[in-house]
């Protein structure tokens, strides 16, 4: 696989990593509905590194043979990522009953720890730190559970990239999309 569709898809994967720790406990009376969500997610970062390595794997992806492409469109979406030219990177993620129980949009990362979360109404506001293999990153954020079948969420992350402290800045918007998975699995906790 090239480097830059790898690079984006752990950059995504990671954003939803972070994200989901923090929603448990998102609604109080309302509960998201579990099954097949996807999440658009759309990213800038500081200095522009974030939207280079997106384009950069688009790029690759446009450029390879058609066989080729669609290989790597099927590994990537047989994990949940799509990467079209003209839309935001998306991620489908598969959510259990007992998540959908705990309002967890997923397990979360071990590596990061909370060190605030305030709820008011269907939204929850966080403050997390992570010890990475990159080094130390931390921010702040909010999700919000707008209904059983749509959430929104906003963050940015302080982090290092290549030596250099980078600032990223994400939202996404999730909808739910059916009770079948099919066979996506859901994304299991990162140790």
């Amino acid at each position: 696989m090239p480097l830059a569709p790898l690079a984006a898809h752990r950059l995504a994967v990671a954003f939803v990593a972070l994200c989901g720790v923090w929603a448990a406990g998102a609604a109080q009376a309302q509960k998201m509905r579990p099954g097949l969500w996807e999440k658009s997610v759309a990213m800038k970062s500081s200095g522009g590194q974030i939207e280079a390595a997106m384009a950069q794997a688009r790029a690759q992806l446009a450029a390879m043979p058609p066989e080729q492409r669609a290989q790597i469109e099927a590994m990537m979406a047989h994990q949940g990522v799509g990467m079209a030219a003209d839309k935001p990177t998306t991620l489908r993620i598969c959510i259990t009953p007992e998540m959908a129980a705990r309002d967890e949009f997923n397990p979360g990362d071990s590596r990061c720890k909370s060190s605030s979360f305030t709820r008011s109404g269907n939204t929850v506001r966080f403050k997390f730190s992570c010890d990475t293999e990159r080094g130390p990153s931390s921010g702040e954020g909010e999700y919000t559970l707008v209904s059983d079948t749509e959430t929104r969420s906003k963050m940015f992350v302080n982090t290092m990239h290549e030596g250099k402290p980078m600032r990223m800045d994400m939202k996404s918007s999730g909808r739910w999309l059916g009770a079948s998975c099919g066979d996506l699995k859901p994304i299991a906790p990162r140790k």
